[in-house]
């Protein structure tokens, strides 16, 4: 097995602008903090945060001792209308990460206002159409990305999105090829979609080819869907915290992994949104820092 453990700049506030898009930390601040807490690689976040000269990527993440994981895609999958500009998309990250041997794209799709307003609570989901719509473009995007680079898509489920529970994860494996496109388990967002990250990797773990690990507090997860929430004011709520000090059990997960001889990334990510002043609660490199010592209980020295 070949485990190496990253962090992630959506930890510190920077998501693209299909999710709350917030830069207010410049990319090098952010590779110093995830170096500085003990990680090995980061990943790229949004197209254009962290350099997009293959060189200069280089650069930066090689001189902090980094390697680069993968970087979200975010996909108006059912849009059939979007397939080739969802096909260049994919494209032109996918070419940029191979330039640092990274080997898997990940995509996701990119919901809208309405899904987001009812994530976690049993949103209403896609027609039989636009589920084919959606694998098509997967498998368009898929075969160009394997054709022009040999690389594959994992495809993020992602609360707020319309690629979000369990039986929704169900269904676009049963559809897919796994030869192609296959998984990426993120434990707080299959929690938040109300699945369970355990019994995901026991029923597809060979699926299962790159990783979040991300902790969710329970009672603010249940709040949130008491209150109906949506899902930008769960972030700023900090329903997603430190590992180990959520609802997630990553000493069994962790296990399973191991057992499944899984090899590749396990990204730390504890999604946080920045307020209207540009603060964030609570303090990124704090949290990273704590989850990396939670790591190394976990055997991830």
């Amino acid at each position: 097995m070949n485990i190496r453990v990253g962090n992630a700049p959506v930890s510190f506030g920077i998501f693209g602008p299909e999710f709350c898009e917030t830069r207010q930390l410049p990319f090098g601040e952010v590779l110093d903090m995830i170096e500085e807490a003990g990680y090995e690689g980061t990943e790229l976040g949004p197209y254009g945060y962290l350099p997009a000269d293959p060189a200069r990527l280089a650069e930066e993440i090689g001189r902090r001792k980094l390697a680069l994981g993968s970087s979200f895609v975010p996909v108006r999958l059912s849009d059939p209308e979007i397939l080739a500009q969802a096909r260049e998309d994919a494209l032109k990250v996918g070419r940029l990460l191979r330039t640092q041997n990274v080997e898997e794209v990940i995509v996701a799709d990119a919901g809208d206002d309405e899904r987001a307003k009812t994530a976690g609570r049993s949103p209403k989901g896609w027609s039989d159409a636009q589920w084919d719509a959606a694998v098509k473009t997967l498998e368009a995007v898929g075969k160009a990305l394997f054709d022009e680079l040999g690389m594959r898509i994992v495809v993020h489920h992602h609360a707020g999105t319309y690629f979000e529970t369990a039986g929704e994860i169900e269904r676009l494996l049963k559809m897919t090829n796994p030869d192609r496109i296959n998984l990426l388990l993120d434990t707080g967002h299959c929690v938040y979609g109300g699945g369970d990250p355990l019994e995901l990797m026991r029923r597809h773990a060979s699926r299962i080819r790159y990783v979040h690990y991300k902790d969710i507090d329970k009672s603010k997860l249940d709040a949130v869907r008491a209150e109906k929430l949506d899902m930008k004011t769960a972030w700023l709520r900090g329903v997603f915290v430190p590992l180990g000090k959520g609802s997630v059990d990553f000493v069994a997960l962790t296990r399973l992994l191991r057992d499944s001889r899984y090899s590749g990334w396990i990204i730390v990510e504890q999604d946080v949104v920045a307020d209207d002043a540009g603060h964030m609660e609570p303090d990124p490199f704090r949290c990273a820092r704590e989850s990396r010592q939670y790591l190394r209980s976990l055997g991830f020295n």
